[in-house]
């Protein structure tokens, strides 16, 4: 009888920490990777760096929001860039201004429309 209850049981902790471990994104180790990197460190790198800084934590909201694997497939995309900087660089050189100023219009916290007087 305690062997039939134990089996259940420990499938239940196993299953558990399965899906506690679905991203990892702390084994990603990406600022280890950074200071490894001495493309990444360099002052001209600056942008890259933080970009991945910033995958990385949209992976962290994704794991919050119980999307594990999007969050997966996200780490996967961070260590893979951070595993080849000059790719990473090379890849995030896009220097086209009226692009630049339209992800930083989209960014801005936008607030309600005031609503107009009315006519009389």
């Amino acid at each position: 009888m305690r062997l039939a209850i134990s089996i259940p049981a420990l499938a239940l902790i196993i299953l558990a920490g399965a899906a506690e471990a679905a991203c990892d994104v702390k084994g990603a180790k990406l600022e280890e990777a950074i200071a490894q990197k001495s493309e990444l460190r360099e002052t001209a790198n600056k942008q890259t760096v933080r970009d991945l800084r910033t995958l990385r934590d949209a992976a962290i909201i994704l794991d919050a929001y119980r999307y594990g694997a999007e969050c997966e497939r996200l780490i996967e995309i961070v260590k893979a860039l951070a595993a080849n900087p000059d790719k990473a660089i090379e890849q995030g050189g896009d220097t086209d201004e009226e692009k630049a100023e339209n992800l930083e219009e989209a960014r801005e916290p936008k607030l309600p429309a005031a609503s107009a007087p009315k006519p009389q």
